[in-house]
């Protein structure tokens, strides 16, 4: 009888970090073969981290990655690893052009190779304009074990080569390796893919995907093994470091391989998934940016108390500062309730009255109307930024895809910082975080941490007397629905109307929404979690006199 054991890491890389991320997978390889292992597969392009982007057409950087590839076989050499295969998603070049490759690396040196086939040129993905297309299957074999070796989109294609390969070499395993990103409801299709996978080739499918954060990108891990019959034989927990170990056996040379029963992590619910994604989105921004602090307005209301939570959660109350910038507008319960915030989760605050620093520029402008409304944001703005200088925290902005969406910001007001956290969170997905948040506090035997006031009260920018957020934009439930059928659907004016909105509501939507593309642009990164997010997946022209078709009249 015949027992291997296959290893798949589901790393946190950090990109252009070749000498930290090698010292990841040598420690993950000493802890897989400590484990018994003698496969062990990292994610797609873990030593580089994942997406390079232009760094892959920098020829100092495609040597760095060809050497640092090279130096990690010889080190596994040398610490006694050289029988284990290791299969790593790294980059190499071909005759012109840089490759998105997996290195397989036994007995000191880059035994062989494959090149991902299928380049995804949608979304968040450029890859066709960076990497050339690999046409060659590669099959290793690991004690009479045959192993396809896939990456990441090759799987969603029928005709790659690592599948093609599966029924000419008479391979056992379709191994692929992945950095796929979240977005909320893709680890479902994922995991259906496999099992999709797993039926139609009648072999079983191992798939490593990497955790973390890279810029605007979360990678939620969950890697996992499907056997033929499209069952799950093992899955790793989601958003965090692991290893997951699993053994295939075959009674005879000519009987096929059998997987066991591994470790299979319970599923999350949505906003558990979502939460831990803006968390894992701003730590790892901040960690891998060398950032211990972060600072940001607290005005008491939903947005900011939600960003403050989980800027507590995901790098300690101590690293974050709340500072309240109440202006003769302001409302007392707002100063309240951000003091309540900061007590609820422990972050350090500190109140900044703004009204002497606008009767000051108000001396010499005197403005009215909505020049005087922002000039209130951008005294708060310049405050946080001058916090940011002389401290050193970096500045969270604290706006939602609602507002981003049609412009409800102001530049360089509430709309400075250097991270967005909640940029493409929805209105009202903010309050079903908030609530959330707060019923697992509860569960816990802990302290909520949003204040139930901030929660309920109607949201408001307070930069006038009795100002509400619905005397400028519609009902925050209609306005999501439009967004989304708008920006991530692509639907029309008409086809909206159609489906039954409002024609009137439709169509200001629509035009607040492509006005505001010059202020999207200037706002700071932020944590993608849907299907389609402002800035890399969405990038449309500034100067722009299209109109959508079909508008219709009234």
């Amino acid at each position: 009888m015949t027992n291997i054991r296959v290893a798949l890491a589901q790393l946190n890389p950090t990109v252009g970090d070749l000498a930290g991320n090698s010292r990841l997978v040598l420690a993950a390889c000493k802890e897989a073969s400590a484990a018994g292992a003698q496969l062990v597969a990292f994610p797609e392009m873990a030593l580089t981290g994942y997406p390079i982007e232009d760094l892959a057409l920098r020829s100092s950087f495609q040597e760095a990655s060809i050497s640092t590839t090279e130096d990690l076989a010889r080190e596994l050499a040398s610490a006694g690893l050289g029988e284990l295969c290791v299969v790593i998603g790294t980059l190499l070049v071909g005759d012109r052009q840089p490759q998105n490759a997996a290195a397989v690396l036994r007995d000191g040196r880059v035994q062989t190779s494959y090149v991902k086939h299928h380049l995804p040129n949608y979304g968040v993905f450029d890859e066709r304009r960076l990497f050339e297309s690999g046409t060659t299957p590669c099959v290793v074999e690991v004690d009479g074990l045959k192993v396809s070796i896939a990456i990441c989109e090759d799987i969603w294609q029928p005709d790659s080569p690592a599948e093609v390969a599966l029924g000419e070499s008479g391979a056992d395993l379709l191994l692929v390796i992945n950095a796929s990103p979240f977005e909320r409801g893709k680890d479902h299709r994922r995991r259906e893919l496999c099992k999709e996978v797993a039926k139609r080739t009648e072999q079983t499918v191992a798939y490593v995907n990497c955790v973390g954060a890279q810029d605007e990108l979360v990678f939620d891990g969950g890697s996992l093994v499907v056997r033929p019959d499209g069952t799950v034989a093992a899955r790793a927990e989601r958003f965090t470091p692991e290893l997951l170990v699993f053994e295939v056996s075959r009674q005879s040379s000519d009987s096929p391989f059998q997987v066991g029963s591994g470790p299979v992590a319970d599923d999350i619910s949505d906003l558990a998934e979502v939460y831990a994604a803006l968390c894992a989105g701003l730590g790892d921004y901040v960690r891998k940016n060398g950032i211990s602090d972060v600072a940001l307005g607290m005005s008491g209301g939903i947005d900011s108390a939600l960003v403050g939570a989980l800027a507590c959660d995901a790098l300690g109350s101590a690293h974050v500062l709340g500072i309240a910038m109440p202006s003769a507008y302001s409302s007392d319960h707002s100063v309240q309730d951000a003091q309540d915030s900061a007590k609820r989760t422990g972050m350090r605050f500190r109140i900044v009255p703004i009204a002497a620093m606008f009767d000051a520029f108000q001396s010499q402008l005197d403005l009215t109307g909505l020049a005087e409304e922002n000039l209130q944001a951008r005294i708060r703005g310049t405050t946080l930024m001058a916090v940011s200088n002389a401290e050193g925290p970096l500045v969270l902005a604290t706006g939602n895809k609602s507002e981003l969406a049609v412009g409800y910001s102001t530049i360089y007001g509430d709309a400075v910082g250097g991270f967005a956290p909640i940029k493409d969170v929805p209105k009202m997905l903010v309050w079903e975080l908030a609530r959330w948040r707060n019923q697992q506090a509860q569960t816990a035997g802990g302290t909520p941490p949003i204040p139930p006031r901030s929660i309920e009260k109607p949201p408001s920018a307070e930069l006038r007397p009795g100002q509400l957020d619905t005397d400028s934009l519609p009902d925050y439930s209609k306005l999501d629905v439009i967004v989304e059928r708008y920006v991530e659907e692509r639907v029309s004016a008409r086809e909206l109307v159609e489906a039954g909105f409002d024609a009137e509501l439709a169509q200001r939507i629509i035009r607040l929404t492509d006005a505001a593309e010059y202020k999207r642009r200037q706002y700071p990164p932020g944590t993608k979690i849907t299907s389609l997010a402002f800035g890399r997946d969405r990038r449309m022209p500034v100067t722009n006199r299209w109109s959508e078709p079909g508008e219709v009249d009234g």
